[in-house]
């Protein structure tokens, strides 16, 4: 897959994540994102919002996202906030930077999963 592909997917990922997730579409956050394959670690310089992104070392990183190669790839066909938070219980997915950041974007995360969860069953009992 060529760093153009690379890019695309990754913004694929981010516009999908904003969307389920919007209280984080205002997030100002420079995070590095290290994909590693067989042998090979590409590293990628992204910064929200926007994305802006770009292959480099991000020197001014907050926080440091590190997913397999193959695994990004099963995420970001998936791409569900459900999907993520189960790689991360797993350990497949692992972040670092500052525990108030990572503590902020779990408990953002969290709570617009369970209102969504909420929502789902609310729909299913009415229909009933």
């Amino acid at each position: 897959m060529s760093t153009a592909d690379t890019k695309a997917l990754i913004a694929q990922v981010i516009t999908g994540f904003q969307q389920e997730v919007p209280a984080l579409q205002k997030l100002k956050l420079v995070f590095e994102l290290e994909l590693r394959g067989r042998g090979d670690i590409q590293l990628f310089r992204v910064e929200v919002p926007g994305p802006k992104i770009t292959r480099d070392i991000a020197s001014d990183a907050k926080v440091r996202l590190s997913v397999p190669r193959a695994e990004f790839n099963e995420l970001a066909k998936d791409n569900t906030i459900r999907h993520w938070r189960e790689q991360f219980q797993v350990g497949h997915v692992t972040a670092s930077g500052p525990p108030e950041i990572l503590k902020l974007i779990a408990n953002v995360v969290l709570k617009q999963d369970e209102r969504t969860r909420t929502r789902r069953l609310s729909a299913r009992n009415s229909a009933a």
